[in-house]
């Protein structure tokens, strides 16, 4: 049953097929709890890994670690091939990097701050429009002052420096207010706490290092460790969007290959639109709309159909339908439109179908030629190949040690950066003030011992005395005498003088 160019899936009244080079139009797979969604994300997996299309999924329980170790077929899985035919059916192992970005079941997953930009990083913050321009502002700021923006202590220490020239800054650019600023700052709190302080960093992660190929030509399935990281949905929205801004950065547009590029997974997908803005809800519609022509497949994985916004559901159309229970009316009505989403069979009803599925069985519709939806299959889903459930940590670390990126990405880089430059400024800057305030207080005191040694000289001279020697004391009445009498004289004649005269 296996076929070059399809993903053999399970058997209905046919066997079920993913073709290949529909794979890239997205997928979804839904159903509650314990009805066999890991499975059918393993089996998918495993067939694009085998076809040579590298695979990202996020692991939140642990159970797709499996992959990596040699099956060993239980008793249910033999009985499943038996059941449904499937003579091809034989244990398998696949080529397998484990992630995590704590670095604790995995290598680090590391991205920088300048990478993830401020369009999208206001996006995860929730900021509103003025406080997104001011992030637009200090990014600018950054980018002409050659300030790398690496860690979020970076980015922190660039707000501070904004701030404080504020006045200069808005001159420029536009207003910068104190409110702003807060504002981000405490966004950015939340995001930390969550741990991103762990994600924000270097390494950064190389794309290329999540499409690689063994030299079997089998792609290698990057398993995410999202046991921890579910516990911090905003972390994880983050990090699973800019690895898709990512991709659609780097890879040339190829329209619609023989098969994809890469094929993400993401489990518990209710995490990333849970609670989450509009402007971060329309742009994960945009990265999915946008990202198939690079030859990208996104798949979707959580309990019902009803957790993905109709915008984002309306392009996943590859579909895998578990069971759903519908005890109450909010229940019920997501089964009818679960039901609604599929290509009618009229051997069945739909949504009946929905609600009596056993486990490992599934509603299948996927593209057939031409693109058009096939008509839904209640299909009894194919074993997996390789382990099915989580491995001991031992064979884990065996795994990792003989990573293609081992020693890649272990090792946190903390080179000089934005951080460091507005540190060392802020001290010269200290330093200047110290010195000028040293010099003036120098100055200061030579001009108060110049008037303290004016003053001393001064008092320290000779005083001339005013008071007269007897002898010096007649000399000068007699003069003034004598100056007087011969004033008077020298008045009447010229007065007699006159008066003659006449």
């Amino acid at each position: 049953m296996l076929v070059d160019g399809k993903i053999f899936l399970g058997v209905s009244d046919r066997p079920e097929y993913l073709l290949l080079k529909y794979a890239n139009r997205h997928g979804l797979v839904t159903g509650a709890t314990g009805t066999g969604k890991t499975v059918t994300l393993q089996v998918l997996a495993e067939g694009f890994s085998a076809a040579g299309v590298p695979v990202f999924a996020a692991d939140i329980k642990g159970d797709l670690s499996g992959i990596a170790r040699m099956g060993r077929a239980q008793d249910w899985q033999s009985q499943r091939a038996a059941e449904i035919g499937f003579d091809d059916y034989a244990d398998d192992v696949f080529p397998t990097i484990f992630w995590d970005l704590f670095g604790r079941q995995g290598h680090p997953v590391r991205a920088t701050v300048s990478e993830m930009g401020p369009v999208l990083l206001s996006r995860i913050l929730d900021l509103n429009d003025t406080q997104e321009g001011v992030l637009n502002i200090a990014f600018r700021v950054a980018d002409e002052e050659g300030l790398l923006l690496l860690d979020l202590k970076d980015l922190r220490a660039l707000l501070v420096d904004v701030q404080e020239r504020a006045r200069e800054i808005s001159a420029r650019y536009g207003n910068v207010t104190t409110a702003s600023i807060g504002a981000i700052q405490r966004a950015l709190l939340v995001l930390d706490q969550q741990g991103a302080e762990n994600f924000f960093g270097e390494r950064a992660l190389e794309i290329a290092d999540l499409m690689r190929t063994d030299t079997n030509g089998r792609g290698f399935v990057s398993i995410l460790a999202a046991d921890q990281l579910m516990q911090a949905p905003r972390l994880y929205a983050t990090f699973l969007l800019w690895l898709l801004s990512e991709l659609f950065e780097e890879l040339p547009e190829v329209g619609d290959p023989g098969k994809p590029k890469m094929v993400f997974f993401f489990d518990e997908a209710h995490l990333l639109f849970d609670g989450a803005p509009k402007a971060l809800i329309d742009r994960i519609e945009q990265v999915v709309k946008l990202i198939r022509s690079k030859g990208v497949g996104v798949y979707f994985v959580t309990q019902n159909p009803v957790d993905i916004p109709e915008s984002v559901l309306a392009q996943l159309a590859n579909r895998v339908q578990h069971a759903l229970r519908a005890y109450t009316p909010r229940e019920q009505k997501a089964v009818r439109v679960a039901a609604e989403t599929f290509r009618p069979n009229p051997a069945f009803s739909t949504e009946e179908a929905i609600t009596r599925l056993g486990i490992g069985e599934a509603l299948v519709s996927v593209l057939e030629d031409k693109g058009v939806p096939s008509m839904v299959g209640r299909t009894f889903i194919r074993p997996p190949a390789a382990q099915v459930g989580p491995i001991e940590p031992a064979e884990r670390d065996t795994v990792m040690a003989g990573s293609p990126v081992g020693g890649l990405y272990d090792t946190v880089i903390d080179r000089e950066s934005a951080f460091e430059i507005l540190q060392q400024r802020a001290r010269d800057r200290q330093l200047d003030e110290e010195r000028a305030q040293y010099e003036a207080q120098r100055q200061q005191e030579a001009e108060r011992q110049a008037k303290e040694r004016a003053r001393a000289e001064k008092a320290a001279a000779p005083r001339r005395s005013t008071r007269q020697t007897p002898v010096e004391a007649a000399t000068t009445s007699f003069v003034r005498t004598v100056a007087n009498t011969l004033g008077r004289e020298l008045v009447r004649g010229i007065l007699g003088g006159l008066k003659g005269r006449r």
